[in-house]
């Protein structure tokens, strides 16, 4: 969806409390585990790497291009004090990088919003978009997608003493934040055409926006929304069950890439091994309370 920018909360990001004191930051990701589990991943073969033009280049460069978000507090986190991202988006994106150049850390950085991620492709900027990116017909007009490699739907935020929200079906003449360039205008217009909706260019935005009262209810994608609640949010709460068409997230790459079959095969060996849950559960089950490990979705 959107840079959920999913679930896309900032360091300092979410307790919607009165008063406009800073987001409470949640319990931190085991980052001893974390590295652990990317340094186990596994490296690619010369053949395999050879049976692929996209792989092949990111071979001879020494350096595999990504973009995506620090921000993420479950998917893709900056830790400031060792530079590291971490989170499942970023896990996945450094063993692709480890599997091709066998060394995780060779990886060049480049921040994307929901607003630019296809053009740093269409622009050679990078090699692949990794941001909690939803598939859509409209975005694979212009560029590719691998996977999908983990599923959402949309979800409803609202503060925890908004009474008058209990669901979707409520945000009639409702103020509605959404993201803008993420799926969130088209699920308002389609699920709750009559709400009021403000498009913010980040998830903090419109998260800010929520907790200042400019807004009564924040919608995106609901794994950005347990990425807020994973932060700390005890003023705040989710409004209903999840809701809509469910949203895939894939991994962008420039229009026609053979880069799609190399990590689709690439995907399907970590959820084979066991790679896909270990990472889920250190990345978002233990962060969430969360146990029961996901069913990873069908990759074509």
């Amino acid at each position: 969806m959107s840079i959920k920018s999913i679930l896309k909360s900032t360091v300092a990001a979410l307790a919607l409390v009165t008063g406009g004191a800073l987001f409470a930051q949640g319990a931190p990701i085991n980052a001893a585990a974390y590295d652990a589990l990317v340094a186990q991943g596994p490296v690619a073969d010369a053949a395999t790497i050879a049976s692929s033009t996209w792989a092949s280049k990111i071979k001879k460069a020494g350096t595999l291009r990504f973009g995506g978000v620090q921000t993420s507090n479950l998917f893709s986190l900056l830790n400031e004090k060792d530079g590291k991202i971490r989170g499942f988006d970023a896990g996945l994106a450094q063993l692709i990088t480890r599997y091709i150049l066998g060394d995780a850390a060779k990886y060049q950085f480049t921040q994307v919003t929901s607003s630019t991620r296809e053009q740093v492709l269409i622009n050679n900027q990078v090699d692949m978009v990794f941001a909690t990116y939803s598939i859509t017909p409209a975005r694979a007009e212009k560029i590719s997608f691998a996977g999908p490699y983990y599923t959402s739907q949309s979800g409803v935020l609202v503060k925890a003493n908004n009474k008058m929200v209990q669901s979707y079906n409520d945000l009639a003449g409702k103020k509605v934040a959404t993201q803008a360039g993420s799926t969130g205008p088209a699920i308002l217009a389609q699920y709750a055409p009559k709400a009021v909706v403000q498009e913010f260019q980040t998830h903090q935005e419109a998260l800010d926006a929520l907790r200042q009262g400019r807004v009564d209810a924040y919608v995106t994608d609901y794994t950005l929304l347990l990425n807020a609640l994973s932060l700390g949010a005890s003023n705040a709460r989710l409004a209903g069950a999840p809701f809509g068409a469910q949203d895939p997230y894939g991994v962008g790459l420039p229009k026609g890439s053979d880069g799609v079959a190399f990590i689709n095969a690439f995907l399907k060996k970590l959820e084979a091994d066991g790679t896909w849950a270990k990472l889920w559960t250190v990345s978002i089950g233990q962060r969430t309370g969360s146990t029961a490990v996901p069913t990873p979705p069908a990759i074509p």
